[in-house]
C-alpha cells in the first residue's frame, strides 16, 4: 500500500510520474500458463482490441471514455445494471446508494450554534500535471474538481448535544489522546476500494464528523481508503464544567458520479478543537480545518476505467482554505423563566437578546504544539522520532555532531497528501529502527516543491547549497539519504529501489550493501538498517572531531 510501491507498480510499464495501476493483482508468469490458456487469452486480446478500435471510430475518445465508465465488466455492452446510473440522472430519482442518517432528533429546549464554511478551490497551477498544460489529462476526468469552487452549504445550524461524540472516554488524562473513530486498516490489511462513488451510511460518532465534511461537498467518506484512518483526539485544558479537545481527522471526498470515473480528492487532514460543556449541553467554540502551512496540503487520484485494476493518475495540490467555524458560542433555541414559560428572545426595540458569558478559567493546560505532536504520534507512530525542519535539523546536527537521515519526497510524509505511505507503515515505525534513528542520527523529511524554493532563494547561501545536494541526488518518488552536517550526501536509496530490494529472495541479493540480516525477520526492516549503519560506517569517518 503506498504511493512509492504503486510507483514501482508502474515503473515496470514505464508511464509518466504519477501514473499507476489502481490495482495490485498478482498476475501469473507466461511459463505457469499452459499453451491452451494462452491461446485463449490471446485471440480475447485481439478481439477487445478490434472491438476497442471500433468503438472509437465510433464514438470518439470523450464517447468511448464514457461508455467505458459505464461498462464495468469491460465486455463492450452495456447492461441494464450498468446502465442504471444514467437512468437515475435521467429520471431524476434517488441513486441507490443514498441513505438516511441516523437520527438526531431536535429538542427545542436544547442549545444550537451556527457553524460557518470558508473555502477557497484547490489552485490548478500548483498541480504537478499543470507543468505541461494537463498533457494527457482527459477534460472530463477533472470536471468534477474544477467544478468545485463553493462549500455545498456556506452555513448550517448544529444542536449542541450533536458534539457529544468529541466528549473524552472516563478518566481520560489531560494530552493523551483516545480514538473517536478507531482506524481498521494497516499496512497488513492493504486499503479499501478505489472504485466506488457514494459513501457508506455514518454510523455513531462517524454522524457528525459525515454532517460537518458534508457542509464542503455532499460525497464525504469518513473512513478513507489507506490507512490512517479515523479520528483521534486528546484534552489540551481542562477545569471543573469544560474541556477543551484538540482533534485530528483523515477523510477524503469523491468529486464524480456516474458516469465518470472516481475522482479521490484527499487533504493531508483535518485538524482543530472544539471547547465543550462536560454534559455537551454548550459549546463554546469550535473550529475545524485542512492545514495550508505547506506548500503542498492534497492529494488526488482518478481512474481511467472503471474498475480496479484500471490505470489510475496521481497528483499533489494546494487547497488555500478549508475551514468550518462556530459564528459564536451555542445559545438556547428556547428561552424559559423561572417558572417554565417562554420568554420572547427580542427586546421591545426589536433587538435580540444578547447573552453573557463567564470566561472560562482552566485548571490543567496544553499547547497546541505538544497536542498536535501526541496526535501525530497516534496517527503515525513512526513520528516517536523527531523530524526536524529541513534546515534546522543541519543546524543540529552541527551543534551535536550527528549525521542527518533525510527523507526526500514528492508529497508530505506524515500526512494523507500521498507519498511515502509503505515507508513510514512498515520500516520507519519497526523498533530497531526507531532506535537507531533516535540515538544516532538527527532526521528530517521534506518537499521537493520547498527545496527547490529553498534552491532558488538568493539571499542565503548556505541553504542554496543545502538544498541543492539533496536535489542533485533526488528521483521521483522519494529518496532516502544519509549526510554530513554541511549538506553532503554520503549514503542515498531510492524508495522504488529499496522495494525492489526487499521483495527479492535473500539468496537473489547481489549486493552486499543490502543483504539480509538474521538479525531481523522482515526483510524490509533487515535493509533499512543495513542502509543506515552503511550511511554510519561511510559517514562517521568525516565528522568533525
Amino acid at each position: 500500500t503506498g504511493e512509492d510501491r504503486r510507483c514501482r507498480r508502474n515503473r515496470a510499464k514505464q508511464p509518466g510520474p504519477g501514473q499507476r495501476r489502481a490495482g495490485d493483482k498478482q498476475w501469473m508468469s507466461r511459463d505457469q500458463e499452459g499453451p491452451e490458456a494462452l491461446g485463449a487469452v490471446q485471440r480475447r486480446h485481439l478481439q477487445m482490441d478490434r472491438e476497442q478500435e471500433s468503438a472509437l471510430k465510433t464514438l470518439g475518445t470523450d464517447g468511448l471514455f464514457l461508455f467505458s465508465s459505464l461498462d464495468t465488466d469491460g465486455d463492450m455492452y452495456i447492461s441494464p445494471e450498468e446502465f442504471k446510473p444514467i437512468a437515475e440522472k435521467l429520471t431524476g430519482s434517488t441513486p441507490a446508494a443514498s441513505y438516511e442518517e441516523e437520527e438526531l432528533p431536535p429538542d427545542p429546549s436544547e442549545e444550537t450554534l451556527t457553524i460557518e464554511a470558508r473555502f477557497q478551490p484547490l489552485l490548478p497551477e500548483t498541480m504537478t500535471k499543470s507543468k505541461d498544460g494537463f498533457l494527457g489529462v482527459s477534460r472530463l476526468a477533472l470536471s468534477g474538481l474544477r467544478n468545485w469552487t463553493a462549500a455545498a452549504s456556506p452555513s448550517a445550524v448544529f444542536s449542541a448535544r450533536h458534539f457529544q461524540p468529541f466528549l473524552p472516554p472516563p478518566g481520560q488524562e489531560l494530552g493523551e489522546p483516545w480514538w473517536i473513530i478507531p482506524s481498521e486498516l494497516s499496512v497488513f490489511t492493504g486499503y479499501l476500494s478505489n472504485n466506488r462513488f457514494y459513501p457508506p451510511p455514518p454510523k455513531g460518532k462517524e454522524v457528525i464528523i459525515h454532517r460537518l465534511l458534508s457542509m464542503f461537498h455532499p460525497r464525504p467518506f469518513v473512513k478513507t481508503r489507506f490507512a490512517p484512518q479515523g479520528a483521534v483526539a486528546c484534552l489540551t485544558a481542562i477545569n471543573d464544567f469544560y474541556y477543551t479537545v484538540m482533534f485530528r481527522i483523515h477523510a477524503e471526498f469523491q468529486l464524480s458520479e456516474p458516469p465518470d470515473f472516481p475522482f479521490w480528492f484527499s487533504p493531508g487532514q483535518f485538524t482543530g478543537h472544539i471547547i465543550l460543556s462536560k454534559d455537551a449541553t454548550h459549546v463554546r467554540d469550535f473550529r475545524l480545518f485542512v492545514p495550508n502551512h505547506r506548500s503542498l496540503n492534497v492529494d488526488m487520484e482518478w481512474l481511467y476505467g472503471a474498475s480496479e485494476s484500471s490505470n489510475m493518475e496521481v497528483d499533489i495540490g494546494y487547497i488555500p482554505q478549508m475551514e468550518l467555524e462556530a459564528m459564536g458560542p451555542s445559545v438556547p433555541s428556547v428561552i424559559l423563566d423561572e417558572d417554565g414559560s417562554v420568554i420572547d428572545s427580542h427586546l421591545p426595540s426589536g433587538e435580540s437578546l444578547q447573552f453573557v458569558f463567564e470566561e472560562i478559567k482552566w485548571q490543567q493546560e496544553l499547547s497546541w504544539e505538544e497536542a498536535a505532536r501526541r496526535l501525530e504520534v497516534a496517527m503515525y507512530p513512526f513520528k516517536k522520532v523527531s523530524y526536524l525542519p529541513f534546515t534546522e535539523a543541519f543546524d543540529r546536527a552541527k551543534a551535536e555532531n550527528k549525521l542527518v537521515h533525510s527523507i526526500l519526497l514528492w508529497g508530505a510524509l506524515d500526512d494523507q497528501s500521498c507519498s511515502g505511505r509503505t515507508l513510514r507503515e512498515t520500516v520507519l515505525e519497526s523498533s530497531p529502527i526507531l532506535t537507531l534513528l533516535n540515538e544516532s542520527f538527527i532526521s528530517t523529511w521534506s518537499l521537493v516543491k520547498e527545496l527547490e524554493e529553498l534552491q532558488n532563494n538568493q539571499e542565503n547561501p548556505s541553504h542554496q547549497k543545502l538544498a541543492g545536494l539533496h536535489l542533485e541526488k533526488y528521483s521521483f518518488p522519494v529518496e532516502m539519504m544519509i549526510c554530513l552536517p554541511n549538506g553532503t550526501v554520503v549514503h542515498h536509496i531510492n524508495a522504488n529501489y529499496f522495494l525492489d530490494i526487499t521483495s527479492m529472495k535473500p539468496e537473489e541479493v547481489e549486493s552486499n550493501l543490502f543483504s539480509f540480516s538474521s538479525t531481523f525477520e522482515d526483510p524490509s526492516t533487515a535493509t533499512y538498517m543495513q542502509f543506515l549503519k552503511e550511511g554510519l560506517r561511510r559517514g562517521l569517518p568525516l565528522l568533525q572531531p
